[in-house]
């Protein structure tokens, strides 16, 4: 099934079209109405009306996180806060969130590109769409109810967590697709195994898995366990969460939906663009949006981009799997975590030292943090209940911070090893599944 053929299946010319049109929009209303985007403008001597051509998108200056950051909170925002309605965000490189409003219009674009994931992921209006993701701030939970609303699936907010529940909803309920983390379709299949719960009582026929990093053996294990038709999806908070690019039953690569979201390959080091098929840096302009219209946000991401159109139909580019980020972001359970942020945190701190390091490790399917961090010499000697409550204390504000729970782990003065050049903070024992 394709949701929305007329715009998904476009002559790639009309669709230029298309998008020169809502750029050019897009441009002249960021100049009107985000000083922050009309200085840039200047700087670069741009004007909207210099924009003739798609090609000239190339024109205009790169977004990036620290931007989001140096506006917090509404620095960006093409209208004013009170004609939003809703609010998300996504942790960024410092204890501040990044602030992403929506207003009604984006609310309807978003829930039209989820419809179009859940489409493409073999989804329609008789399928009970079990939502695993979490609800709050984080986009994947309230993106996905949305776009299944508007397919006209029943969806079971679930949410995360409670997995001997989940199986019990999944199995009374009659659910047909699962969306959720990859990382937690697997702890579904461990937990079913370890309490005896037979997956065969769950007809599931597909599954709509993002929000981190998975590997193709994970597909294979998640498609033999469960049962059913896994498939990528992909989304950015800055952009407008899931429902940026999915994976279709082709799986040839994730359909980009370009009518709302143009997306470039650079290269990271110098900024220019690469040509079809060319591995490098993923880059979105927003030409639909109204709250939060970013332009050539930089998300960090390697991959490519490839032309032609798909068997399925589509006619909308195709990203490859990520391959890995040009930035130190690490993903744990599907939250963004930049180790600046928690050594923001612990540079605070007396009681500590300014060296740490961050041990990843995976329990079970799930990803696991673990910063373990110097204390200083003189509190070292301490009895135990103070060491425990300095642990506390920074288990405190890392779980504030990041929101997500941490392990965290005192060791001796002059025990975490020292580098001539650039610190190793991460070790990775994670073995791909």
């Amino acid at each position: 099934m394709i949701w929305d053929p007329f715009y998904e299946c476009m002559d790639p010319e009309e669709r230029r079209e298309l998008q020169l049109r809502r750029l050019r929009e897009t441009v002249a209303r960021l100049n009107v109405n985000v000083p922050w985007y009309r200085d840039r403008f200047a700087e670069r001597g741009i004007e909207p009306g210099d924009i003739k051509s798609m090609d000239d998108l190339a024109k205009l200056p790169f977004t990036t996180k620290e931007d989001l950051r140096d506006t917090y909170p509404f620095g960006l925002f093409a209208v004013p806060p009170e004609e939003c309605v809703r609010i998300h965000a996504s942790s960024g490189t410092t204890g501040k969130p990044v602030i992403v409003g929506y207003t009604p219009e984006d609310i309807g674009i978003w829930a039209e590109t989820i419809a179009r994931t859940i489409a493409c992921g073999g989804g329609t209006s008789h399928d009970v769409l079990h939502n695993a993701y979490g609800y709050g701030l984080f986009t994947g939970g309230l993106g996905l109810h949305y776009g299944g609303e508007l397919m006209g699936c029943l969806v079971v907010p679930a949410s995360g967590g409670n997995t001997e529940r989940q199986l019990m909803l999944m199995e009374d309920l009659g659910s047909s697709i699962l969306c959720c983390t990859p990382s937690y379709a697997l702890t579904i299949v461990d937990q079913a195994e370890e309490l005896g719960f037979d997956l065969s009582r769950i007809n599931l026929k597909s599954g709509l898995f993002g929000a981190e990093p998975w590997s193709e053996g994970a597909r294979e294990s998640i498609e033999e366990r469960l049962g059913l038709s896994a498939h990528d999806i992909y989304g950015l908070t800055e952009i407008i969460g899931p429902g940026v690019a999915a994976e279709c039953e082709a799986k040839a690569g994730l359909h980009i939906f370009d009518d709302h979201f143009v997306p470039e390959i650079i290269d990271p080091d110098t900024g220019e663009q690469l040509p079809p098929g060319e591995q490098g840096e993923l880059v979105f302009t927003c030409i639909t949006k109204r709250a939060f219209p970013i332009i050539r946000f930089r998300t960090r991401d390697i991959t490519r981009l490839h032309y032609e159109p798909c068997e399925c139909g589509r006619t909308q580019p195709r990203m490859e799997r990520i391959t890995g980020r040009t930035d130190d972001m690490l993903i744990i359970r599907g939250v963004n975590v930049f180790p600046s942020q928690i050594e923001e945190i612990l540079l605070k701190m007396d009681e500590v030292e300014p060296h740490y390091q961050l041990v990843l490790t995976r329990e079970g399917r799930l990803d696991n943090l673990e910063v373990q961090v110097e204390v200083s010499p003189g509190m070292f000697s301490d009895e135990v209940r103070k060491l425990e409550a300095i642990e506390e204390k920074i288990r405190e504000r890392l779980v504030s911070t990041l929101g997500i729970r941490v392990d965290v782990k005192l060791v001796e003065p002059k025990t975490i090893e020292r580098f001539a050049g650039k610190a190793k903070r991460v070790i990775d024992n994670r073995e791909e599944a």
